[in-house]
This record gives C-alpha cells, structure tokens and sequence, in this order.
C-alpha cells in the first residue's frame, strides 16, 4: 500500500503530520499530486477549537496541483485548482447550478478529506484548469479570490463609484485588487491596526485607515461630498463593521455581509434605523458561483492570467507541510503580521 503525507486532524488541537494511504479515485474521480495550499482564516479555530465533522480528518480547501492519475489520458499532467464544495446534484438549490446553497453537501478539508496533503482524489466537475501564466500559489488562491469577486459582484460597484471595504484579511484585500480592476473610483479600506494600514498601502491602496484612531464616518463623507459609499462590503463579522457600513452608506446603497460572524451580530438602534431611512439594500454573500452561467472560479483564474488581480503579492509567508506547528502558531498566537500564508507540498 503506498503511502502519504499529511496534515490529519485526530481532535481540537491535535493536528499531526501524518503518513496515510494514498487514496483511489473513484468513479468519476481523478488523483491530485497537490503542488500548493494556502491556511483560510476558517481553518485557524477548525484545529483550535471547533474541530471538523469527523476525525480525522486532512485539512485545507484552498489548493491546486496537477493530475496524477485519470481515467482520460488527456488530464493527466494537467494543473487545476479544484472548487472545494461537493454538491449532492438533488436538491433543489442543486438543480439550478446554486451549488452553495445545496442541502445536502460534501467539502474538501471540512467534511471529508482536503488539500493539505500530498495527493487527494477529487471529482472531475470540481477541476478548474489553470492557465500557463499562473503559479502553483495563485493557482491556490482560486477560492479566496473566487469568494471576493462573488461579493463584489453582489455589491454592484463598479465604473466611478465609491466602495468602503471593512477589513484588510485576505478576501479584502483581494477584493480591492478586483474593485480597482473594475474601475470603482475610489476603494476606502477599513483596519483595525496600524500594521494592517501599512499592508495595505504597500499595495496600493493609500485609502486604508485604522478605525481605532480615524473617523471613519468622516474620511466617507470627506470623499464623496457627504453622499455616502454607493456600496460597503463588511468582511469582518463583528457588529462594529456591520454598523458603520449602515452609517457609510449612501441612501439607497447597497451594504455587504461577507465575513464570518464571530458571535451575535447587533446593531444600535441608530444602526437599524439608517437601514430603514436610508432604503438600504442589505445582501449576503455566500462561498462563491461555479456554474456553466456564472463561474466565479474560470474568471477569478482568467483575472490571474490577464494580471487583473495579483494574489501572490498577498502571500507573506511560505511553508513546507513539515513546518505545519510554526505555520498554525503564526496565526493562531498572531506572532507577527501575515497576509495569506501558503504551504508549498
């Protein structure tokens, strides 16, 4: 029996570099040599705290690589990013091609076995090639930068408007790259830290502020006249984001739900009422559309190519699978400043 490895979770906090069978593709199923898998912020608290839905179970659903092993000759040797959601293919969310609303789901790295590893078998439908000119760690990247274009998408900014991002994590960031290639006139991101600002600005986004020591409501109004933002996109998931894209808003803006929520989100009754008066739009946004209509993932990879969107430049740190406890202890102790960290396999 041939032999892996690893990153295989046995229990919260009990992550270990592992040495597992390679596994057999299935019908319908090809074999991945994974090449690159970034860490999500998701999966942080998934060892820490929240654990996965069975144990154990190999993390990571932010990965690319290239075919090993297919039915096809025609895929072998051939690079892909690969949409981490399983669909069941029968419910009605799946019948319309709205494979983030299924019912009834699998998902690489969650619910069964993911990227961080040296092979993983993998559906064919989930197969998203990659083009020449993109790396193995963009190539990873397809999720996060796929979840950003959904939520810009949703948010309906676009040629000569205003658009106020809460948050400088890594779908922010990318967020901002794909809202600057769209044309948006002027893109104001919220940190929460001096250091976050200093990130950003290296990316050129000089609209970045520390809402710990600006007035964010001011630097809004400052920049577009006293309108407001024609859209805000909150990645945060705290009730302080969420009430200050309610305040940012233009009246008949749009605001965005993106982030995770942390715990109850609560609004002031201020908050609910700019809601109200100002007949806000309030939308949320969910993973991200891979269907023949709409196909976050080809575009997302078609942005890479044409130089749309940078993903790497967010990439700050670099791992092998052996250094897995440094690259875990980096994010979970925030020993220093990180944008996305990516495990080279």
């Amino acid at each position: 029996m041939k032999t892996m490895k690893a990153l295989n979770l046995y229990g919260v906090n009990d992550l270990r570099y592992d040495d597992v069978p390679v596994p057999q593709p299935q019908a319908g199923e090809v074999l991945l040599r994974v090449r690159a898998c970034g860490i999500c912020g998701s999966d942080v608290p998934r060892v820490f705290t929240k654990g996965t839905y069975h144990f154990p179970t190999i993390i990571g659903h932010e990965f690319a690589g290239e075919v090993a092993e297919a039915d096809d000759a025609e895929l072998v040797g051939r690079r892909a990013a690969v949409f981490p959601l399983v669909p069941c293919g029968r419910c009605a969310a799946c019948q319309t091609g709205h494979y983030a609303q299924c019912s009834h789901y699998g998902y690489y790295g969650s619910r069964q076995d993911g990227g961080m590893a040296e092979f993983l078998a993998v559906k064919k439908e989930n197969l998203c090639f990659v083009p020449d000119g993109v790396s193995d760690a963009a190539a990873a990247m397809t999720e996060p930068s796929a979840v950003a274009l959904h939520a810009l998408r949703k948010s309906g900014a676009g040629l000569g408007q205003t658009l106020l991002i809460y948050g400088v994590g890594t779908i922010a960031l990318l967020l901002a790259q794909w809202a600057q290639s769209a044309g948006v006139r002027q893109i104001i991101l919220a940190a929460r830290s001096q250091e976050k600002v200093a990130f950003a600005k290296r990316l050129g986004f000089d609209a970045t502020y520390d809402v710990t020591q600006t007035d964010l409501q001011a630097v809004v109004a400052e920049a577009t006249d006293g309108a407001g933002a024609d859209a805000c996109i909150e990645g945060t998931g705290a009730s302080a984001g969420l009430e200050a894209c309610c305040y940012a808003a233009r009246p008949f803006g749009t605001v965005v739900t993106l982030g995770n929520p942390q715990g109850a989100m609560t609004l002031t009754q201020d908050g609910y009422w700019k809601i109200l008066r100002k007949e806000l739009r309030v939308l949320g946004t969910w993973n991200s559309s891979y269907q023949a209509m709409e196909n976050d993932w080809q575009d997302a990879l078609a942005g890479m190519e044409s130089g749309q969107i940078a993903p790497e430049r967010i990439i700050t740190h670099r791992f092998p699978l052996t250094a897995y406890a440094e690259a875990f202890s980096l994010m979970h102790e925030k020993k220093a400043l990180y944008g996305k960290v990516m495990f080279e396999i």
